[in-house]
């Protein structure tokens, strides 16, 4: 009996059933539940020589990605592993829902594969806070800040968001728009969403712009089905809105979907900002405008970083990357 064998007998994957016998916490409780139900049915037992082996042998560097759907991540996975390879380094990278505990997980990961280091590409500070400091490899974290956590084999790079945030409204009022909604993200205090919103929210406010958070604002995770539903929600409940500030790219070609199919021209009768600048919104129709986080300088910083801290235990750095705001076709003057 192997554990092809039993992914056959519970309809699940093998590397499903990997992670339900290594006990990974990205599992839902009924598959797990399958799983197991055939395990004891056909006293299945795991070959822990094997696994031992195995984790005495892992020389690897880790990238634990949070979400499936980012493009940003998607593009800078490609970078870091061409950077890793580049110096000589393996990486095994390891997909995550948006939901999922990432800390939890790379605490799993050291224990099993003992990694030389990890990469988290998004992440929760929340979770860090709460459980990080069984973790002694050196880490970096993209996209978010760890500053203020304190951890000594903790570094982040990230981008300006609030600043990013402010420059958007900024141009859409110069642009003539007064009622802006934001779309997309989770509004916790430790989310990078957060940040954004916050600094909409000053801009709005600086500027004397109205900003109504309960009536222009739907939260949603980062994909484009999530975002082109969300899209629908916010003008029904604010049709008065004249532009959306997506807090990604993903979400802002969601959204510009939505509006065509509830009849409104992008940006004729509605201006559309997102959040990333991935490649793919520069050949969207319209091409995307958007803040164009510098992926290349947070995969090149990450990686040497990282790299240097498994090599000297150096003590971490947190820097904020510069983002550059591009005029695409997406938005425009307000008619």
């Amino acid at each position: 009996m192997t554990i092809k064998d039993i992914a056959r007998l519970s309809g699940c994957g093998v590397a499903t059933v990997s992670r339900v016998l290594n006990d990974h916490p990205d599992v839902s409780d009924e598959t797990r539940r399958r799983v197991m139900a055939v395990v004891e049915e056909q006293g299945f037992q795991p070959n822990n020589n094997a696994k031992h082996l195995k984790q005495q042998a892992s020389t690897s560097i880790a990238i634990l990605v949070k979400g499936t759907m980012n493009f940003l991540f998607a593009e800078l996975v490609e970078m870091l592993q061409s950077l890793l390879r580049d110096a000589g380094q393996d990486a095994a990278v390891y997909y995550l829902d948006e939901d999922a505990n990432e800390v939890a997980y790379a605490c799993q990961l050291c224990r099993e594969r003992r990694p030389l280091g990890i990469l988290f590409l998004g992440g929760d500070l929340e979770l860090f806070q709460e459980g990080f400091s069984p973790i002694t490899v050196p880490c970096v974290l993209l996209t978010n800040t760890a500053r203020e956590l304190g951890f000594h084999n903790l570094s982040s790079f990230t981008t300006d968001d609030s600043e990013a945030a402010e420059r958007v409204v900024e141009l859409l009022a110069g642009q003539g728009h007064r009622h802006i909604g934001l779309l997309g993200g989770n509004w916790s205090c430790t989310q990078i969403s957060r940040r954004r919103l916050t600094g909409c929210r000053d801009a709005c406010a600086r500027l004397g712009i109205p900003f109504d958070v309960d009536r222009q604002c739907e939260p949603c995770r980062y994909s484009m089905p999530e975002a082109y539903a969300a899209t629908r929600v916010l003008l029904e409940r604010c049709p008065e809105l004249t532009a959306i500030f997506a807090v990604s790219d993903v979400m802002a070609l969601g959204a510009i979907r939505a509006l065509n199919d509830m009849g409104k021209r992008v940006p004729e009768d509605i201006s559309v900002v997102g959040y990333d600048g991935i490649v793919t919104g520069q050949y969207s129709l319209p091409r995307l405008t958007t803040v164009r986080q510098d992926t290349q300088k947070l995969a090149e910083r990450g990686v040497d970083t990282l790299l240097r801290s498994i090599q000297r235990r150096s003590p971490p750095v947190h820097e904020l990357v510069p983002f550059h705001l591009i005029q695409g076709e997406s938005a425009a003057p307000l008619r």
